[in-house]
């Protein structure tokens, strides 16, 4: 499995795409998925006072296919979807979905408000020092560099030293041209959004910002009218992962039962068919075994 540094949002911002409001409430199929699990919890242990534990799960509402509100006002996409499914496969845990700015979700994992964090999210060094991933992959990301479909100049990261970049704040992209501009003398001219998809595309189309770079299968999702394109050879690649906090051993557990129904979960093939479902291809096969 080939593991680098991403660039693009972990949520690839989706570019940046992380826009988010807050939601506490479950829909009534959930909460009756929930007495179902809680009553399935008491069979298997065989005591009545057996104990569900709550978790609550971070995701944004602004990535297309990925996390989003559809037409009807609901939230789903490929994110949620599987998150629901990993909760049906565990009746130890009540999963309730919480929702808000792509920029607010490491912090609201380290402040205890949410225990995990379902956003596209890729394992790079910087993040690996402060969080706990699980170890099953359930996305593989290539990224690459995003600019206007007439834009013939730009093709490397060098290309983009003296120009605007846009990204999200706390993103793995943003790390990427952070870490650039360590290493050179001539920066890249960082401009961090939480816009959405849409606010990306005209951004760059006006004019305003010279590029972003974005995950191989996001293009097709925010910019349907292919107004954009990727440029240069794959800047980077990675696994996508589940992020909770570290040294905390209820974190811990929870993180090997995830790992423990993401293997069934791809095994019997749920997890491509979600994939091609929501992204357009299974971008689940360089995932780790």
């Amino acid at each position: 499995m080939k593991k680098k540094a991403l660039v693009v949002t972990a949520a690839l911002s989706l570019f940046l795409v992380a826009a988010g409001c807050g939601s506490n409430n479950k829909s009534d199929n959930t909460q009756a998925q929930n007495g179902n699990k809680a009553a399935a919890n008491v069979s298997a242990s065989g005591n009545a006072g057996g104990d569900v534990k709550k978790v609550v799960i971070g995701t944004g509402t602004g990535f297309p296919k990925v996390c989003f509100i559809d037409e009807n006002g609901k939230l789903t996409g490929f994110d949620v979807e599987l998150i629901k499914e990993i909760d049906k496969r565990l009746p130890q845990y009540e999963f309730d979905i919480k929702t808000m700015e792509f920029s607010n979700l490491l912090l609201s994992l380290e402040t205890n408000k949410i225990d995990l964090v379902a956003h596209e999210m890729e394992k790079n060094p910087e993040r690996e020092e402060k969080y706990l991933f699980n170890k099953e992959s359930y996305a593989h990301w290539r990224n690459k560099i995003i600019v206007a479909k007439d834009n013939n100049t730009i093709n490397s990261l060098d290309d983009l030293a003296g120009k605007k970049v846009l990204t999200g704040a706390t993103s793995a992209e943003a790390q990427i041209l952070e870490n650039y501009n360590k290493l050179h003398d001539k920066k890249i001219n960082i401009v961090y959004q939480n816009g959405g998809a849409n606010d990306t595309v005209s951004q760059i189309t006006s004019g305003r910002v010279d590029a972003t770079i974005g995950a191989d299968f996001t293009l097709s999702l925010i910019d349907p009218q292919a107004k954009l394109k990727t440029a240069g050879d794959d800047l980077s690649e990675a696994d996508i992962l589940f992020v909770l906090r570290k040294n905390d051993p209820a974190e811990q557990e929870l993180s090997d039962a995830v790992d423990g129904a993401l293997k069934e979960i791809k095994a019997d093939g749920t997890l491509g068919k979600l994939s091609t479902e929501w992204l357009g291809a299974d971008f689940t096969a360089d995932t780790a075994k």
